[in-house]
């Protein structure tokens, strides 16, 4: 059974760097084919993909994002990260790291909720 479960803060400041972690249980992010990614969800809007590292350590993201985005990782602790600069207000989501990428997503972690807000 694979499990996702994503970790940082919850509260950031306008301007501020989000970073958020996903930890996976049950496969090795460096299995061959997988990708990772993660996708949040604003207020009242539907999921919006952010990026990906793939098996490989190659990274790919959302051209609207991609500006401000690094996905990184950490092969020996099998988790990978999430950063985002310049927060604003409208960063304000529900964050999710998922295993997939593309049309394919397979298992997800429960979220973790961020509000960007002095």
């Amino acid at each position: 059974q694979v499990q996702l479960q994503e970790s940082g803060p919850g509260l950031v400041w306008p301007s501020q760097t989000l970073s958020l972690t996903c930890t996976v249980s049950g496969d090795s992010i460096t299995t061959n084919y997988y990708y990772w990614s993660w996708i949040r969800q604003p207020p009242g809007k539907g999921p919006e993909w952010i990026g990906y590292i793939a098996y490989s350590g190659s990274t790919y993201y959302s051209p609207s994002l991609k500006s401000r985005t690094s996905i990184s990782r950490d092969t020996s602790k099998n988790q990978f990260t999430v950063q985002l600069k310049s927060v604003t207000p409208e960063d304000t989501a529900v964050y999710y790291c998922v295993r997939g990428g593309g049309t394919y997503y397979d298992y997800w972690g429960q979220g973790t909720q961020v509000t960007v807000s002095s």
